[in-house]
């Protein structure tokens, strides 16, 4: 199996393009750490890759050369607080300001075209309702404007647009990598499994609104994602950071058990 899959994607032995769309789902973005983990221990190498919401931030760091251990520090580190801080903003009740300060620390103030790897995310324009893909200008900003949930944190404001956050228009970024010319395309869903429970606080509400809304609305086709992986992440809250261990493990396990299936 391991040669197939070599075979198959690694950059230097294929000539058509391969495409990594990370979806998003708030904190359940830890899985996305295990699953590049599997995906380099099988030598498979990517030529683009696209973020929604957590996995635009995943995505920032992976692109640019960041390693899988030091992306996974910071998965074990990173809690609300950190990405989030109070506004009198009569646009939201947070800001995620915090969340560029954060790209910027690890990677610097960086652009799209200093990728080491084409990096794209998508968000949504709250004015119109339009999809938005951004490819160029600062990444971090656009990281920002696609994990910018809608009322909880006040919209980004973004080469003239006001935007939000981009799982509103695709969980999963497929048309993102496809707009990069990716004929193979590995998605990553990290809603696939989900159950709901009561909610306690306003944060709750508003997950549980927008996984909802994501279910019926932005579900992307996948029979066209030639590799769907779909971690089992049920069990956690899209709001709390203290199973992020284990998201890191069902990834990765999901990632390797969806490459045996592929495989065979």
């Amino acid at each position: 199996m391991k040669e197939m899959i070599e075979k198959l994607w690694n950059s230097k032995k294929r000539e058509k393009k391969l495409g990594l769309a990370l979806g998003g789902g708030a904190t359940l973005g830890a899985a996305h750490v295990g699953v590049l983990r599997a995906l380099e221990e099988s030598k498979i190498e990517v030529d683009c890759i696209a973020g929604t919401s957590i996995g635009a931030m995943v995505g920032a760091f992976y692109s640019f050369g960041m390693p899988v251990d030091e992306i996974k520090d910071i998965a074990l580190e990173l809690d609300w607080p950190d990405v989030s801080g109070l506004t009198l903003s009569k646009m939201g009740l947070l800001t995620n300001h915090a969340m560029g300060k954060l790209i910027d620390t690890h990677l610097g103030d960086v652009q799209f075209d200093e990728a080491q790897i084409p990096f794209s995310v998508v968000a949504t324009d709250i004015s119109t309702g339009e999809k938005v893909i951004i490819s160029e200008g600062d990444v971090s900003e656009a990281v920002k404007a696609s994990t910018c949930i809608p009322v909880l944190f006040e919209p980004v404001t973004f080469d003239g647009r006001l935007l939000v956050d981009g799982g509103l228009k695709e969980s999963v970024p497929l048309s993102a990598i496809q707009s990069f010319g990716a004929e193979y395309t590995i998605g990553v869903d990290l809603n696939a499994h989900r159950n709901y429970e009561r909610p306690e606080n306003i944060l709750d509400i508003l997950n549980n609104t927008l996984e909802i809304a994501l279910k019926h609305l932005a579900n992307v086709n996948t029979n066209e994602i030639d590799l769907l992986i779909q971690p089992n992440l049920a069990e956690f809250s899209r709001s709390d950071t203290k199973g992020t261990t284990k998201m890191i493990e069902r990834g990765y396990q999901a990632a390797v058990e969806s490459l045996e299936v592929y495989g065979n």
